[in-house]
C-alpha cells in the first residue's frame, strides 16, 4: 500500500529564457497553492495527499503539467480554477477531470 492516497506532482522546471517550460506559466505558484488548499482541506499527510514540485517531466509542449499518483493521470491547466477542480474532483471525489487530462 501506497504511504499516500494520492501523490501529486507539478512540474515546475524552469528553462532558460525564450525556451518553452511549466515555469513559465506559474507552476511553482500554482503548486505552492495546491499545497496550502490541500492543508487547509485537512488532506495533507499520510494516508491522504502529497503535493510536491518536480523538475522536468519531459511535457514541456503540454504544459504547464502535473500528474496525480497511483492512477499515473496527467493533467494540463491554465489557472489555479483548474487546479481546484483537479483537487475536488479528483483527489476529494475520486473522479478524473476529462476536460484537463492530457
Amino acid at each position: 500500500m501506497s504511504h499516500f492516497h494520492h501523490h501529486v506532482f507539478f512540474c515546475c522546471n524552469q528553462r532558460p529564457e525564450g525556451e518553452t517550460c511549466c515555469n513559465n506559466h506559474g507552476a511553482t505558484q500554482v503548486q505552492a497553492y495546491a499545497k496550502d488548499r490541500i492543508r487547509e482541506l485537512g488532506l495533507k499527510g499520510p494516508g491522504k495527499v502529497r503535493i510536491n514540485k518536480a523538475g522536468c517531466m519531459d511535457r514541456c509542449d503540454q504544459g504547464p503539467v502535473l500528474v496525480v499518483y497511483p492512477e499515473g493521470v496527467w493533467y494540463t491547466y491554465a489557472d489555479r480554477e483548474d487546479v481546484e477542480e483537479i483537487i475536488s474532483s479528483h483527489l476529494v471525489g475520486g473522479k478524473v477531470v476529462e476536460r484537463l487530462k492530457i
